[in-house]
């Protein structure tokens, strides 16, 4: 068996959810708030989704969306914790990017701003380093312990 990454998109809604829920309830400095977390996980059933698998056990995914007919969105994005670092996250947005730039211009994720929290500290440099810029800082949209960063790249 090897231990070298695939990305494969998953049609199936109940394998989205298994995998979804598997890799956020892996991840609860990141995906804490029970409700949201739920939402993610019923969400990713609907929407193209893709996931790492190392041998046959799922160790990340992102699901696509948009937010206009010119903007895709990452709607959501795991790894498990074991394997941060290790390229996976690049691989599944390589997916995902080169589906989102068959039908948008531009792709936007939104986060939490940095200095609140280092987990999502790490998750802005890791879409930064991706190509990712920031947009602007809604301080509210969520609520005001977790101000909205909107990140953007052109496609």
């Amino acid at each position: 068996m090897s231990d070298k990454p695939v990305i494969r998109k998953i049609e199936n809604p109940a394998r989205k959810r298994q995998i979804a829920g598997e890799v956020l309830l892996d991840l609860p400095d990141w995906f804490g708030l029970p409700e949201s977390t739920a939402d993610y996980i019923k969400d990713a059933q609907a929407l193209p989704f893709w996931a790492a698998f190392i041998g046959e056990g799922a160790v990340g995914f992102v699901t696509l969306t948009h937010s206009s007919a010119d903007c895709g969105d990452v709607h959501c994005m795991g790894v498990k914790k074991a394997h941060h670092r290790q390229g996976i996250g690049r691989l599944l947005m390589d997916a995902l990017v080169k589906e989102a730039a068959k039908q948008y211009e531009y792709l936007q994720v939104k986060t939490v701003d940095e200095g609140h929290y280092k987990e999502y500290d790490q998750t802005i440099a890791f879409y930064r380093h991706y190509g990712f810029r920031k947009l602007e800082v809604f301080p509210t949209l969520w609520d005001p312990w977790n101000p909205c960063l909107v990140m953007v790249m052109k496609l």
